[in-house]
């Protein structure tokens, strides 16, 4: 790993690496460009592998980890690899099972950093999105501490490095941090997060508490119709962007993953395009 390559500390004393590639869900690319684009980043110099497990995709970024291990290019532990436990598993009972499913997929001993997707739980069973038969989804009552007592202990266990969290605001990272008998701390809180949703509070808050905040979408809302109005702003579109790009000869992308380094925010970026994923890397 190159040792000028910017590094952010974690409260539990494992180093995440603020480049990122993330695999895209299946929807987003097939499972061969998955596996592809995690070989071509790591070949571009990417060590931060950010996945889950409702983007089914762990076989193939598994693989593509492992090849690289076995070629030679990388060791196990310069790779820093993130999963997601997904919202019907917040159950406590299930944590354990669901990291294991992961691990299981990846064919790994263990994660580097393990994250709760989001902070709502829905049904358990083998949908992912349940719905009852109006089609509106189907929640679960969970208490997260517990959900968060479950993570800790996969950690004691050796399963998972780092511990953390996704998509949560302040009243529920304090609702962590206060929590009785807390073990672990979060170690990251990661959000969508980029110059039209800048998380400048949140992020405050995290870094008062030294949780890492990382964002995703880094260069824009996703543009999914389901839930973006697409009259909305593009994000790479905005003048701004575009007149520092040409003041300094980059692109607004690079403008945009630079802003969030500035700020001391891990910044993802998602990308099966060799061009693109070899352009993220200039951000340094």
């Amino acid at each position: 790993t190159d040792p000028s390559f910017p590094r952010v500390s974690l409260t539990a004393g494992k180093l995440i690496l603020e480049g990122r590639v993330g695999p895209l869900t299946r929807e987003e690319a097939p499972m061969v460009k998955a596996e592809e684009a995690t070989k071509l980043a790591i070949d571009a110099g990417f060590r931060h592998i950010d996945s889950a497990y409702i983007y089914d995709n762990e076989e193939e970024v598994g693989r593509a980890i492992r090849s690289k291990i076995s070629d030679g290019i990388v060791k196990r532990e310069d790779i820093f690899y993130t999963s997601k436990l997904w919202v019907t598993f917040l159950r406590p009972e299930l944590v354990r099972p669901a990291l294991e499913k992961s691990l299981k997929k990846l064919q790994l001993d263990y994660v580097d950093l393990y994250i709760i997707h989001f902070p709502a739980a829905l049904k358990p069973g083998e949908e992912m999105l349940p719905t009852d038969e109006d089609g509106k989804i189907v929640f679960d009552t969970v208490n997260l501490c517990a959900t968060w007592e479950a993570l800790e202990k996969c950690k004691d266990a050796g399963l998972v490095k780092s511990i953390g969290v996704s998509n949560f605001n302040r009243r529920q990272l304090e609702m962590i941090l206060n929590k009785p008998g807390l073990k672990y701390k979060p170690v990251c809180n990661q959000v969508e997060c980029h110059p039209y949703l800048n998380q400048s509070k949140l992020l405050d808050f995290c870094k008062s508490k030294d949780i890492v905040l990382v964002a995703y979408s880094a260069l824009g809302s996703t543009r999914d119709k389901r839930w973006v109005d697409q009259s909305a702003p593009v994000l790479l579109d905005d003048p701004v962007l575009g007149a520092l790009a040409k003041k300094h000869k980059r692109t607004p992308a690079l403008i945009a993953l630079r802003y969030q380094l500035q700020r001391g925010v891990v910044v993802l970026a998602k990308s099966c395009n060799e061009k693109r994923i070899k352009e993220n890397m200039q951000v340094m």
